[in-house]
Order: structure tokens, then sequence, then C-alpha cells
């Protein structure tokens, strides 16, 4: 198996940096447009067979080094006994809206997401790469459950211990969900707390970091922590000691690297724009982030972001070919 990631995450990786990306899955993929016309977003997200062809499509299409299993942050939310709906033309839609955490009752993870762990099931004897699994963080998460990010700082403001105590209920239900995930065979996860970056500093360490503690703390397999808008929290993510910390664009990776000891991978940090520029500036800023980066046993490329719609696939397979063909 190709193990390049997994050694990046012990800071052991002496060949080429290991190179996956997220949304490696998704729009701008031809393949995945086509399963699209026949299946709605909800089905693929559900259906084990449909969301292994979805894992799958990257692999083949660009030969990257990971896969990362197709899912959404927001299914967890199916545990609760709440109603997750993907309308066509806009963003993810939870019913109804949490507007306490007193009514909010946590079922069998184990049952209620059992088709995840079938997708993982069927995965795992195919692959020759490590995959990954994910969950949301709670921030992020509870925003969503609550419906917009303004009713959720609205949240925070007038009551902030019940507001902890929603945090706390979906902590618990994802280290549970993540765990089963481990038990299927997923090699690492990535905790996807997006939202998280945009709190005032003060409120991300109480109402972000101190649910992240708890999550890694519970698992075995390494975990890569992700918050939009990350390159400015360095060193408070450093202090949650996960295996990865994977970094936005908004400052160079090797300025990063000097707040972040080798004993943690970085990950990331290619502005997902360049890759809707011209290939020449693509195999530019690629080699450039390489350069930067060259020698680091801990370093894995990626993007700062996922990919974006519309990006030409011919230029995600430039960014991958790049660094697969690096020394």
């Amino acid at each position: 198996m190709n193990t390049l990631l997994l050694k990046a995450l012990k800071g052991e990786n002496t060949e080429r940096p290991p190179v996956w990306l997220m949304r490696q899955a998704g729009r701008y993929l031809p393949e995945y447009q086509a399963l699209r016309k026949k299946h709605t977003l909800w089905q693929l997200f559900h259906e084990p067979d449909l969301a292994f062809q979805v894992t799958h499509q990257p692999l083949d299409i660009l030969g990257v080094d990971a896969a990362i299993l197709f899912s959404d942050i927001l299914v967890i939310a199916e545990a609760f006994g709440l109603k997750l709906q993907f309308p066509e033309g806009r963003g993810p839609l939870i019913e109804p809206c949490v507007t306490s955490s007193d009514n909010l009752t946590l079922g069998s993870v184990e049952e209620t997401l059992s088709y995840v762990t079938k997708t993982i099931t069927l995965l795992k004897p195919t692959l020759n790469v490590p995959l990954i699994g994910f969950c949301g963080g709670p921030f992020t998460v509870a925003s969503y459950m609550i419906g917009d990010m303004k009713k959720t700082h609205a949240w925070m403001a007038r009551d902030p211990e019940s507001f902890h105590a929603l945090l706390a209920k979906i902590t618990q239900a994802s280290i549970l969900y993540l765990k089963m995930q481990e038990q299927a065979g997923v090699d690492a996860i990535q905790i996807f707390d997006s939202w998280a970056g945009t709190l005032p500093h003060e409120q991300f360490l109480d109402f972000s970091v101190k649910y992240l503690q708890e999550m890694i703390a519970a698992l075995s397999v390494p975990v890569i922590v992700f918050c939009r808008g990350s390159s400015h929290l360095a060193s408070d993510l450093v202090q949650l000691k996960p295996a990865a910390i994977s970094f936005d664009w908004q400052r160079p990776l090797h300025e990063i690297r000097k707040e972040v000891p080798f004993s943690i991978a970085v990950q990331g940090n290619l502005d997902p724009e360049i890759l809707k520029m011209s290939p020449e500036i693509v195999e530019k800023e690629t080699l450039a982030l390489l350069d930067s980066m060259r020698g680091d046993k801990g370093f894995i490329a990626n993007l700062g972001h996922g990919v974006l719609p519309g990006t030409p696939v011919e230029n995600v397979k430039l960014f991958v070919s790049t660094i697969t063909r690096s020394l």
C-alpha cells in the first residue's frame, strides 16, 4: 500500500510529499456530474454503492495518495433524529432548527449512520492508499443545526451555558461516530471545524478548541484538524497536539511551520483559486510550494480549502502530477 500519507503524519516521510485534496471528489469532475444527473446528493451520501463510486473517482482520475470518505459533516444530525436535506441550488438544510439543547436527544449513532460503516467496509479491500474518515467540528455542526451564523452568535451571547451544553452533546455524538469509523477501518481522521476560525480569539478557545481537544484525545488513529482561517491560529491549534494541522493560504506554509513543531505534520496550503488559472501558473505555484517545504518530513501537499466548482480537471491533474513526479 502507498503509505506516504501515514509516514508524513508521523513526521517520518523521506520520499516525495503525499498529496490529496479537500473536496477531491465533487462537482468539478465530469464523472461526478454524470452520477448527479441520475441521483440526488442525498442518495450519493446515503447509498453505500454510490458513495463508494464517488470516493474512488479521484483515485482513478487524479492519482492522489489518499482517499477521503465521500459523506457530509452534517450526517451526524440524523443521530439526533433531525432531518437532513440537500435542496438543489442551495446549501444543506437541517430540520427542525435546534433552538434548545434540552430537547435534543441522541439516538444510536451506529444504527442511524450504519450506511457510513457499509461504505467504509466496501472501500477498504479495494484501496491501495490510506482512507481518511471525517466529521465536522462541534461549533460548525451546531451552527448548521441552529440555522445560520447570526442565530448562532445570538445564542452564544444570550445563554453561553446552554450553548456549551449543545456543543457537549454534539461532541459526544461525534466521538461515537469517529470511533465507529475507526472500527470500520479508516486510517486517519480529519475534523472540519470550518467556521470556528471566524470566532474572536477567546470564543475560539472556549467554543471550539475545548471540544476539539476532547475529540482528539478519544481517538486512536492520526487526526488532522482543519479550520477555515487557520493560518493565524497556528499556536492555538498546536496545543491540541493533533497528528497534523491543515492550513489555509493566507500565510506561506514555510512561515507557519516555524510555529508548528516537527512532531506535528502540516498540510496545505495552495490557494484553490490558483487551480482556476493558467497551467503555467498552476505549475509555477505548485513548484514554489514544494521548494519552500523541501526536506520537511511532515509535509502533506493539499489546498488551503476545497477544490472549487468550475476548476478545470486538467489543472487539478497538473497540481497532483507536479507533486507526484517531484523528488
